[in-house]
C-alpha cells in the first residue's frame, strides 16, 4: 500500500522514526512505494540503510548464539556462559558472572562489555537479569588475590560463579580458560566474549557488577578516584597512590602498591 499522495512528509517521517524493527521497516518502504516527491525518496533511502543495518544485526547476533544452539540440539539444554571482569586493576576485587540464557531472548546490541558504553551496558545487564534462567556471581577481594595469585584468583572467581548458580548448566561456555573444581563440561573459546552470547552477557554482568563496587569503595576510601578508573593504573590513580599510599582494597602483590612503604 502507498502513502496518499496529500500525506504530508511530516507525519510519514514521523512514522517513519517510529519503525524501529525489520517488519515496521519494511511496511514503512511499502507505503512510500510510489510516492515520487524528493522528501519520500529521501525517507525511503533512509529507511533502506536502516533495513539493511537490522538484519546485518540479527545475523550478528545469530553468530552470537550458534554455538549454544548447537550445544542444546546436542542435549545440553542449560548452557552457562562464564567471563570475569578485573585482573590488571591495582585495588578492588576480580569478579567474574555465570549466565544461564533461555531458548528465547532477546537482547538486541549483545555484544562484548569493552565494545559497550556505560548506559548501554547497564541496559543490558538489567535485560540479562530479567531474562535469565539464572545468574550468579563470584568475587575474590584483594587479601585473598594476593595469596593465591591473581591468575589463580580469576579461575576461582569463575568457579565460585558456577557452582553458585541455582540450576546446574550441562555445559559451560569459558573465555579463554578451564575452569577447576566444577564438574560440567566445559569449552574454552578464546576471545569468547566477543563471539558468543553466553559469554557475553556473563561479560557484561561481571563488569557492571564490578563498577557498582567500585564505585561504593571510592565512597569508603575517598581520594583515589575509584570511580572513574575502577582501580586501573591510571596516572590519577599512581599519584593518589603516591600521596595516600595504598587502601585497604589495593592489591600488595601488584606493582607499584608492593614499591610503596605505607602500609
Amino acid at each position: 500500500m502507498s502513502a496518499p499522495t496529500g500525506t504530508p512528509l511530516a507525519e510519514l517521517a514521523a512514522r517513519a522514526r517510529e519503525a524501529r524493527d525489520a517488519r515496521a521497516v519494511a511496511r514503512m518502504l511499502r507505503v512510500l512505494r510510489g510516492d515520487t516527491r524528493a522528501g519520500a525518496a529521501a525517507l525511503s533511502d533512509t529507511l533502506v540503510r536502516r533495513l539493511e543495518a537490522l538484519r546485518r544485526e540479527r545475523a550478528r547476533l545469530a553468530r552470537l548464539f550458534a554455538r549454544g544452539r548447537r550445544l542444546r540440539r546436542t542435549g545440553a539444554v542449560r548452557v552457562a556462559g562464564v567471563d570475569e571482569v578485573g585482573v590488571g586493576p591495582l585495588a578492588g576485587p576480580v569478579v567474574a558472572a555465570a549466565v544461564i540464557l533461555p531458548e528465547r531472548v532477546e537482547l538486541p546490541g549483545l555484544a562484548d562489555s569493552k565494545q559497550l558504553a556505560r548506559p548501554v551496558r547497564e541496559r543490558l545487564d538489567a535485560a540479562i537479569r530479567t531474562q535469565a534462567v539464572a545468574v550468579s556471581i563470584g568475587e575474590v577481594w584483594p587479601a585473598e588475590l594476593d595469596r593465591l595469585n591473581v591468575y589463580r584468583a580469576a579461575l576461582e572467581a569463575m568457579r565460585r560463579a558456577v557452582v553458585g548458580l541455582a540450576v546446574e548448566p550441562a555445559h559451560v561456555l569459558v573465555d579463554a580458560r578451564t575452569i577447576p573444581g566444577i564438574t560440567a563440561a566445559q569449552t574454552p573459546i578464546v576471545g569468547g566474549d566477543a563471539t558468543d552470547a553466553w559469554i557475553a552477557a556473563a561479560s557484561i554482568v561481571a563488569k557492571v557488577h564490578r563498577d557498582a563496587i567500585m564505585c561504593r569503595l571510592e565512597e569508603e576510601h575517598p581520594g583515589y578516584g575509584f570511580a572513574r578508573h575502577m582501580g586501573y593504573a591510571t596516572r590519577e590513580h599512581r599519584e593518589a597512590l603516591r600521596r595516600l599510599g595504598p587502601s585497604p582494597v589495593h592489591r600488595r602483590s601488584f606493582a607499584p602498591c608492593s614499591q610503596l612503604s605505607m602500609f
